[in-house]
């Protein structure tokens, strides 16, 4: 394997790393900027009041999500499967 065909399996590697996680972080992202606006404009200082919203989005997210994750990571076992067939 050259050099240059790593460096495309590593990239392709984050890339879909970057499509299975993204969305997952964006929505803890956004509930848990939610969740601190509401905090600050309620003056509610909790500290954990954060982390129940912020799971259930999580996971209901991963639920609606979890065949588009499934998708770009057999897509990605598949392409270097082929490569370690064909022993490019």
């Amino acid at each position: 394997m050259t050099s240059g065909a790593i460096l495309d399996v590593a990239r392709d590697g984050i890339i879909v790393f970057l499509k299975a996680g993204g969305p997952l972080m964006m929505i803890a992202l956004v509930v848990g900027l939610a969740v601190s606006l509401v905090q600050a404009l309620t003056q509610i200082q909790e500290q954990t009041l954060v982390y129940v919203p912020k799971i259930l989005a999580v996971f209901a997210g991963l639920m609606l999500l979890l065949p588009f994750m499934g998708d770009a990571l057999a897509g990605y076992m598949g392409r270097v499967a082929v490569r370690i067939a064909t022993g490019q």
